[in-house]
């Protein structure tokens, strides 16, 4: 399966030092992926909705499904590691979750709007963070690795671009 199909924006690369002018990219990056999901999925007919990506990938129905999934995952995670000292937290098999009845053949309004109210409500605490805020990590337990929220936050602005791309990518290479 050719990399540009898997990753068309390629693979999330960590900097070394994250600036707050990294930081506040990222968040504005996070701000507007629920309206450009939007955008990417209107007028798209069911036949189109239940189309994978990629020979082997997920529908775009499921993509936009594994989002607010996703995202809702990575939100808890920063409320965890802003409360709590190193908290280890919960891994979720994302293959499996996008497998599920709902993800499969649910309308994709219910994880549009999801989104939207996630991603409010996630852009006003990542808004109201300080460097301190920033710092503090979890510990991811299939790794033992601690993970930053500056850094987090870097791949969760990378996640949304990464499957915004899976979907307008295949809509281009299909004419639609």
């Amino acid at each position: 399966m050719p990399e540009q199909l898997k990753y068309p924006i390629g693979r999330f690369a960590a900097p070394g030092d994250i600036t707050a002018g990294m930081r506040n990219e990222w968040i504005e990056e996070i701000a507007a992926l629920p309206r450009l999901l939007r955008e990417a999925v209107s007028g798209l007919t069911e036949e189109q909705l239940g189309t994978p990506y990629r020979d082997g990938g997920w529908t775009v129905r499921q993509v936009v499904h594994h989002l607010p999934d996703s995202h809702m995952n990575s939100f808890i995670r920063f409320k965890l590691a802003l409360t709590e000292e190193k908290p280890t937290i919960k891994p979720y098999d994302e293959s499996a979750w996008a497998e599920l009845p709902d993800a499969k053949g649910a309308p994709v309004e219910a994880s549009l709007s999801l989104l939207e109210a996630l991603h409010e409500r996630w852009v006003a605490l990542l808004r109201s963070m300080d460097e301190a805020a920033f710092a503090r990590v979890f510990v991811h337990p299939e790794t033992g690795r601690e993970i930053r929220l500056d850094t987090n936050l870097g791949i969760y602005a990378w996640h949304g671009k990464h499957h915004l791309a899976h979907i307008t990518g295949l809509a281009k290479r299909s004419g639609w």
